[in-house]
């Protein structure tokens, strides 16, 4: 059974029976996504975060979400417009320069307010201007965005490095070389402990899900030419970096996406945590894009 089913039928279909294996949750969860309301991937798990994305939907949509999914439903699902029910009108600062940035290269975006989106641009100052992204420096930026009154808003905006540092670039605890992160968009961290067995161990997003890499064999601090290996437990947590000076990493990053500042990260965790698909679930997994601050620039 498809929506358009549902429709023609005239019969509503028991929201219990959105289970793996059925076509007609996969579409459901597709055309919630399409719409901005559930981040990617398509699961087929209709759990606490597609129900609340309906039921968002519904609110959006005008629509009472019960317990079926009753044919009206099914046709605003099927003829929803994203511009419609999520209007958004980027300014031309930064956060608006990112949502364009990241609607050009389809990535997904949560429009949704008090939804989060997470963000690090690599090589940039904190007004986004490209700066010489020199190695074991901390040149790069953790942003959260979320929409407020139809507008990208930052939420926050810290210091931070996407590379690792010079001690594990020329040292490194792999031998294929240190990870280098792969420019793209990731659903694969949760809230946990960073270093839980040591006593640096602190609250971060923590890897769950698989993410790409490039390794620095050659150890030039670059990820051209690299090789990229993609995993899901290569432990590229977000982090945070104990307030290691500006121009010296150190042995603060490995690999990972790391905060300088233990205050900053404390704020960037009360923010992310505040979402309210977390709310819905403890166990949310969180999308967060790289991007390459030249090509970000390029694209302004």
């Amino acid at each position: 059974m498809k929506l358009e089913d549902v429709v023609i039928s005239g019969i509503g279909v028991d929201l219990r029976a959105l289970t793996r294996g059925n076509p007609l949750t996969n579409q459901v969860q597709q055309r919630l996504l399409d719409l901005s309301f559930l981040d990617p991937p398509v699961d087929g798990d209709f759990g606490p975060i597609s129900q609340l994305a309906l039921q968002e939907f519904g609110k959006r949509s005008g629509v009472t979400v019960g317990l079926t999914l009753d044919p009206g439903l099914a046709r605003k699902l099927l003829e929803g417009d994203i511009d419609v029910l999520l209007p958004v009108s980027p300014r031309a600062d930064l956060a608006g320069r990112i949502f364009r940035y990241m609607r050009r290269k389809g990535f997904f975006f949560a429009r949704l307010s008090n939804y989060v989106n997470v963000v690090y641009v690599e090589g940039v100052t904190r007004n986004g201007t490209p700066n010489d992204n020199r190695p074991n420096v901390f040149n790069d930026r953790r942003i959260v965005l979320t929409i407020v009154d139809g507008v990208p808003t930052e939420q926050g905006n810290w210091s931070a490095t996407t590379e690792p540092g010079k001690d594990f670039t020329e040292r490194p605890v792999n031998a294929d070389g240190a990870a280098r992160i792969a420019f793209g968009q990731y659903k694969s961290w949760r809230v946990g402990v960073h270093n839980a067995s040591k006593r640096s161990g602190h609250e971060a997003l923590v890897q769950v899900d698989i993410v790409r890499v490039h390794r620095d064999l050659n150890k030039d601090f670059k990820r051209d030419g690299d090789a990229v290996f993609e995993g899901s437990n290569f432990g590229i947590n977000q982090h945070m970096g104990f307030d290691h000076p500006e121009d010296n990493i150190g042995t603060a990053s490995a690999g990972c996406l790391v905060g300088r500042s233990k205050e900053e990260h404390r704020e960037f965790m009360r923010v992310v945590k505040a979402d309210p698909r977390r709310k819905a679930s403890q166990g949310y997994k969180y999308v967060t894009t790289i991007i390459d601050g030249r090509d970000l620039s390029a694209m302004a």
